[in-house]
């Protein structure tokens, strides 16, 4: 399917692109996603009947605009919040002609890396709903809709999205850069693995972990993590603590709350005993889903570090 000769009858003919090989209806849910009951609750509807004034991307593009909805595809939003830190992998999954105030024809296209190149994923703008709440991830601000729209994107490319509910974190970060992974096993991990993760940071790769666990079942433990889940590491920094140095790790939950409660958490006392110039530079309460965790307990609480690039 070609964008813009597809946008360019629609918007001739002053029609909405309707997408037949993706369509609005149950086959794109898939058939165990959801109770039979519920898939047949199922409505889909545009940003433009949602709010008056919808946006593709408000005030640029930022992992704090993610809210996983009901599919299980932490996997792949981990990978997409590591994705809004690194602009220059972003612009070739997020093409930039295209919104809702220029040439509006319900028509957006997302890319995706698939077995050696560049794929274009045509979409209608139709979101699954289910008793009036998004199936599908939903905005943190209710009128930005590049997460939802390029999720679908993403489902259309796997068959449905029932495909997206439970995966690899690791395919997913290569399907969003063309890049190259690799992963540490956090079970025996390598002896230099703070400066792995430092070193990672600083020459921009997109990171994430996970936790075992099943992914099916969620548990969230007293401490905050939940099990078999997939979280984006978003920094690795090294602080003035005390009388020496301390190395602290920064994670986000794809669900957009739901933060570790243990040392270096956002009301921890560790913050107190930190420079204020650090602690205003480094520390956000709020919550967001993301948090800091000293080395240690992040080896302690997760299980696999994936680190990709665009060369190895």
């Amino acid at each position: 399917q070609d964008f813009k000769d597809l946008r360019a009858l629609c918007l001739s003919r002053g029609l909405l692109f309707e997408d037949a090989t993706f369509p609005a209806h149950i086959s794109s849910i898939g058939p165990t996603l959801l109770r039979e009951k519920k898939l047949q609750q199922i409505q889909w509807k545009r940003p433009t009947e949602l709010q008056r004034n919808p946006y593709l991307i408000m005030d640029g593009v930022s992992r704090f605009d993610i809210m996983q909805g009901e599919i299980g595809d932490c996997w792949m939003l981990a990978a997409l919040g590591s994705l809004t830190l690194r602009k220059q992998f972003l612009e070739n999954v997020l093409p930039k002609d295209q919104g809702f105030q220029d040439d509006y024809a319900g028509i957006f296209h997302f890319r995706f890396w698939q077995y050696g190149e560049w794929v274009d994923v045509v979409i209608d703008d139709r979101l699954p709903f289910l008793n009036g709440r998004y199936l599908s991830v939903h905005p943190r601000t209710s009128n930005e809709f590049w997460p939802s729209l390029l999720e679908k994107a993403y489902a259309k490319l796997r068959g449905s999205y029932q495909n997206l509910n439970g995966g690899y974190l690791s395919d997913a970060l290569v399907d969003l850069t063309g890049g190259v992974q690799v992963q540490f096993s956090l079970k025996d991990p390598p002896p230099d693995l703070e400066e792995i993760l430092k070193a990672a940071d600083r020459s921009r790769c997109l990171m994430g972990c996970s936790t075992s666990g099943q992914s099916r079942r969620n548990i969230e433990l007293r401490n905050g993590i939940v099990q078999g889940h997939a979280y984006t590491v978003t920094g690795a920094v090294k602080i003035p603590y005390k009388n020496g140095w301390k190395h602290i790790i920064r994670i986000w939950n794809p669900w957009g709350h739901g933060e570790w409660k243990g040392p270096w958490s956002d009301d921890s006392p560790q913050w107190d005993r930190v420079e204020p110039k650090y602690r205003e530079a480094l520390l956000r309460n709020k919550d967001d889903g993301e948090f800091w965790m000293s080395c240690k307990n992040f080896q302690e609480q997760f299980s696999w570090l994936y680190i990709c690039n665009n060369t190895p």
